[in-house]
């Protein structure tokens, strides 16, 4: 077992409750034809880039994660560090990595080497959901084992004293089996507050029907806000208050790396802002307004468009992304 203690960051004016994030680390070598030849080595991992997002704009996150004793660790770790976000690791095989290269649109497309358990570290991790305000997971830490099971019991352990959210992010080359994905995201939706999905997630689960309505089913299946992002169309959210849609911000595209992380790191701390996390929050949560969705959704939508507008999973800061409005 090993535990890395960062420098918390800043607390939100809105509570100082604690996020924790459950999900993989890994060392993303992105290969841009548009670049020199060869690769560079970044930080990534979807959980890993929501902890960092968050984080960046003040809210006090913890990182349940894998990573190894290597190079490739090491470089996570400090990247962890210096974004001020704890991490309790649970695993000592080597690191995991993710192979991205770049088409002529900046779109990524991806191969892994992914190792996910986090048996080492299962009290500290538990203490961690536990002491949160709010718990997130996604992607492949909920689909991979031997540790999708270890990450969904935290997630149930969380429900009674904090929300929690879910993005499938989902991975085709790591889960190929579409049936099984699916049977599995509709297990965490049935668990979580808050649900984000992209449509391409949502066209891969539900190939037979059009994504927001695939949306529109995993509302009914109990979370309290769900949203759709569609690239450059924009996001769409819905609640049982009806639903919002708006267009994406207009930015050059350098690429997209952990632009949907960024947009559920922002519409986490927006909903931290808007007082919508925890037990206590959940109300709140319910019964937000179309107003107060669309000023989540549209920080949300900033921060995708600030990440989108520069390389890599490089999210904004609070000061970048401005206030709720």
């Amino acid at each position: 077992m090993h535990i890395t203690d960062a420098t918390p960051a800043p607390r939100l004016a809105a509570g100082d409750g604690v996020l924790t994030v459950i999900g993989e680390s890994l060392v993303d070598i992105i290969r841009d034809p548009r670049g020199p030849a060869g690769g560079q080595a970044h930080p990534g991992g979807s959980p890993l880039n929501v902890a960092v997002g968050a984080a960046r704009l003040d809210l006090r996150t913890v990182l349940v994660t894998h990573y190894g004793q290597d190079l490739h660790g090491l470089l996570l770790e400090e990247h962890l560090q210096a974004n001020g976000v704890q991490v309790v690791n649970g695993g000592s095989a080597a690191t995991s990595t993710a192979l991205a290269t770049l088409g002529p649109d900046g779109a990524a497309e991806y191969g892994f080497s992914i190792t996910w358990a986090i048996s080492g570290a299962s009290l500290p991790a538990l203490a961690a959901v536990k002491g949160s305000t709010h718990v997130h997971t996604g992607s492949i830490a909920t689909v991979l084992p031997p540790g999708e099971q270890a990450t969904l019991a935290l997630v149930e352990a969380a429900r009674e004293h904090a929300t929690t959210s879910f993005d499938p992010n989902c991975r085709p080359a790591i889960s190929p089996d579409a049936a099984a994905a699916r049977r599995q995201a509709e297990v965490f939706v049935a668990a979580s507050d808050i649900v984000k999905a992209s449509d391409e997630d949502l066209r891969w689960l539900y190939p037979d029907r059009a994504p927001e309505e695939s949306l529109q089913a995993w509302l009914e299946l109990g979370p309290a806000v769900v949203a759709l992002t569609r690239g450059a169309s924009g996001p769409v959210i819905l609640s049982g208050n009806g639903r919002v849609e708006m267009a994406a911000e207009p930015i050059r595209v350098s690429d997209t790396v952990g632009a949907g992380d960024s947009f559920m790191a922002g519409l986490i701390s927006g909903l931290a802002k808007l007082g919508a996390l925890g037990a206590e929050g959940r109300r709140q949560l319910q019964t937000l307004t179309l107003d107060q969705l669309h000023a989540v959704a549209s920080y949300a939508n900033r921060a995708a468009a600030i990440t989108c507008s520069r390389k890599g999973a490089n999210p904004p800061w609070s000061a970048e992304l401005g206030e709720l409005s």
